[in-house]
């Protein structure tokens, strides 16, 4: 324990100070937050305690984009940013990227604040209307651990606890409430703080010695493995091990697109990147294996139904996971029941590790050459998502990069991933909006971890439209991002689905468009961008016009501007 007073002299916002005492003393090195909008105590404790010093404020023009960046922070790195909100206004608008970050199992440490629980000390209306009887009910669905603490010592360890729990896997959001009221009262003494040197966060635990006998047992007399590379870190250690482990065993390594890069494409081992929907095509080796080793992939059960083998006794099934530990019945993130016919409740990286030790495989993997993507674009007039994806390849051969997302329809084949940081994976609640702030928190988070990585955002027009307000934070900070966007003009995954029901009901599949274009007119996204600071290129229309549009964008990019290319392309391709 160590003694606390605040350095101020002011009779309020000393018990905020607290709060915003042990976000420092947590390590966290970022807060994000909408200037103004952390309800009355928290934020001014954050401005003039801390000092954007330590942990460093990341501005932000919506609580929506505050969430998000938080969220791509911890897809790089695994660690909590803090998150300031305002009242219960600001967790409403929140709460659909809080859930995000919740299905995806990223942490982050969420502080807001109510108004006074004691309506004695209310103003009128504005207090009134900010005050909620349990405020975190509003999202504790999809919260790994919330509080409201009633004092300045219980704010103290609240802060400590909800950082350690989001950091302890499963990992997930946390949540503080603060009582305005209290947040302004003065102390009148001092006040113990835990020191955080006495708590830490556990390893993720790895498997129990009798399950790991019989995975390893099953494994070694297997004559056809199939790994299924899902959920696992962005360390390169693991990442390493992950391909000791397939050499070990001779496997076939499926990834996913849905999920960040696990395993190196140019490895000859990789069977295939699986699409979003996959068909029993692409699922060859799955319907040969004797014996399928789940490093926490997502939705084994559907996997394994659509290659014919969910209920094939002929077929072993070992599943490492920790995900039954965060589930609830409040939302269906668990997806179907994975198949376990030998069940490690563990952490998949650590489950690996175990394994290699389990099997006695510390031959060190061999040396994988990258492979630059090669597709070949249709001859068409107007642009594919084949031209798009083509294009963006080549601009950037040159340059260590980072996807930190793609759109539906882009060909994995295009852009190989040969290192964890390459792709962070799509966003996990299928959240529209998503994208631009986990672009913005990803290359944040590079700025520590690997400074010399450029982060490629590369979304659609509908998702960069509900996304646009986070693109301010991008020039504040000094980001240069490549913003890359397959603009149809259409929320076109749903004209699809309204030509399938269309036909299904035989009604005029011309009518697809309806409700779904954004052509009337068509969003000015360059002008969008450029209002936010970036620089832009296009809208680019034709396949030859490509190549100079992305030469200005990476000249853009080399001068430090975040910059956006808009490319326009047809849907029907």
């Amino acid at each position: 324990m160590s003694e606390f007073v605040s350095p101020q002299e002011p009779t309020m916002g000393w018990a905020s100070d607290v709060a915003a005492e042990m976000l420092r003393r947590g390590g966290l090195k970022y807060i994000s937050l909408v200037p103004g909008a952390s309800y009355r105590g928290l934020h001014d404790s954050i401005v003039n305690y801390l000092g954007n010093t330590d942990p460093e404020m990341v501005l932000c023009l919506t609580e929506q984009a505050a969430v998000g960046i938080a969220h791509g922070y911890a897809k790089v790195t695994g660690k909590p940013m803090g998150v300031a909100l305002h009242a219960n206004i600001g967790v409403m608008h929140a709460a659909i990227n809080i859930f995000d970050a919740y299905a995806d199992r990223m942490p982050m440490v969420i502080m807001g604040a109510t108004g006074p629980v004691d309506a004695a000390k209310r103003r009128p209306w504005i207090d009134w209307i900010h005050t909620a009887a349990d405020q975190a009910a509003m999202v504790r669905d999809y919260l790994k651990w919330d509080d409201q603490p009633g004092s300045a010592e219980a704010i103290a360890e609240s802060v400590l606890r909800a950082t350690l729990m989001a950091s302890t896997a499963p990992m997930g959001p946390t949540y503080v409430c603060l009582d305005a009221a209290l947040q302004e009262e003065s102390l009148d003494s001092p006040v113990a703080l835990p020191d955080p040197k006495h708590f830490h966060v556990a390893a993720p635990p790895g498997p129990d010695a009798e399950s790991l006998a019989k995975a390893a047992a099953a494994l070694k007399s297997a004559s056809k493995v199939v790994i299924l590379a899902g959920r696992v870190s962005r360390d390169e250690h693991d990442w390493e091990r992950r391909i000791q482990l397939a050499e070990a065993l001779d496997a076939k390594v499926y990834t996913a697109l849905k999920l960040a890069a696990s395993f190196p494409d140019s490895h000859p081992l990789h069977e295939g990147i699986l699409p979003l929907f996959q068909s029993k095509d692409d699922l060859s080796a799955l319907g040969e294996a004797d014996v399928v080793l789940s490093l926490d992939w997502l939705d084994v059960k559907a996997l394994l139904d659509t290659a014919g083998r969910a209920g094939d006794d002929s077929l072993t099934v070992i599943h490492a996971s920790l995900d039954r530990y965060a589930h609830t019945g409040a939302v269906m993130d668990y997806l179907g029941l994975p198949r376990a016919d030998i069940m490690l409740l563990a952490d998949p990286d650590t489950t690996t590790q175990a394994l290699l030790t389990s099997l006695g495989a510390d031959k060190k993997p061999a040396a994988v050459v990258a492979k630059p993507g090669v597709i070949e674009p249709p001859d068409t007039p107007t642009i594919s998502m084949a031209h798009l994806a083509d294009a963006t390849a080549k601009a950037l051969r040159d340059h260590k990069h980072c996807y930190a997302c793609l759109p539906f329809g882009w060909p994995a084949a295009a852009s190989p991933f040969n290192n964890p940081l390459d792709y962070l994976g799509a966003d996990a609640g299928g959240v529209i909006g998503a994208a631009p702030p986990f672009a913005i928190g990803a290359a944040l988070a590079m700025q520590e971890t690997d400074p010399d990585r450029l982060v490629v955002l590369a979304t659609g027009d509908g998702d960069l439209l509900s996304g646009m307000a986070s693109l301010w934070t991008a020039t504040q900070r000094g980001l240069p991002i490549l913003a890359v966007i397959n603009n149809n003009r259409s929320f076109y995954n749903d004209e699809r689905h309204q030509d399938r029901m269309a036909q299904a009901r035989g009604r005029p599949r011309e009518n697809k468009w309806v409700g779904q274009r954004l052509d009337d007119p068509p969003p000015d996204l360059c002008g969008l961008a450029k209002a936010q600071g970036w620089a832009a290129v296009g809208p680019v229309a034709l396949p030859e016009d490509l190549p100079e549009a992305f030469d200005r964008a990476m000249a853009s990019i080399a001068r430090g501007r975040p910059t956006l290319i808009d490319v326009l392309v047809d849907p029907e391709l």
